[in-house]
């Protein structure tokens, strides 16, 4: 199957078109992150969408990068529930990928995501990011990107590859 990613990126802190969350909407960051607690997290936003890099680290390799000082993992907890995570990740040039982004199914649909998202970005930049940027593809929810773009994300590549779903 064909699948187009696409790479979008906010250059300026004022190019961010922020939406607010609801008073029961907490972002957590999760400092440390248990290889458990990412695994739960990971496996239940990205199983719809394909996400299977992780799966087949090791507890060892996923414990390394969670121990990262350039990597860090926040919670989104709706009414005392996980709802979704994101994970950020530094590089030596002060950009912030957002590496990991998403809904745990039950959550998609209530509006959600574009507060996560302003979330996700505002963390960004307080970790020092001078860009921050993140991909996407037809993999993934077809609500991601809309949103990415009115959160205000330029498009800056896309790429096409080949994928087997089978495996």
């Amino acid at each position: 199957m064909e699948v187009v990613r696409t790479y979008l990126e906010l250059r300026e802190r004022d190019a961010l078109r922020p939406v607010r969350a609801r008073d029961d909407v907490k972002v957590v960051r999760r400092d440390p992150c248990s290889t458990a607690e990412y695994r739960r997290l990971y496996s239940g936003v990205g199983e719809r969408w394909h996400w299977r890099d992780r799966l087949a680290w090791s507890d060892d390799t996923l414990r390394a990068h969670l121990s990262s000082p350039d990597i860090s993992v926040w919670e989104l907890v709706v009414g005392g529930e996980s709802a979704g995570f994101f994970e950020l990740r530094r590089t030596d040039d002060h950009e912030i990928e957002i590496a990991y982004f998403g809904l745990l199914p039950a959550f998609i649909g209530r509006g959600l995501g574009a507060a996560m998202l302003t979330s996700a970005v505002e963390q960004a930049w307080s970790l020092g990011a001078r860009r921050v940027w993140l991909h996407t593809c037809t993999l993934d929810s077809p609500h991601a990107l809309a949103n990415y773009r009115a959160r205000g994300f330029q498009e800056f590549r896309t790429e096409r590859y080949e994928i087997d779903l089978q495996t």
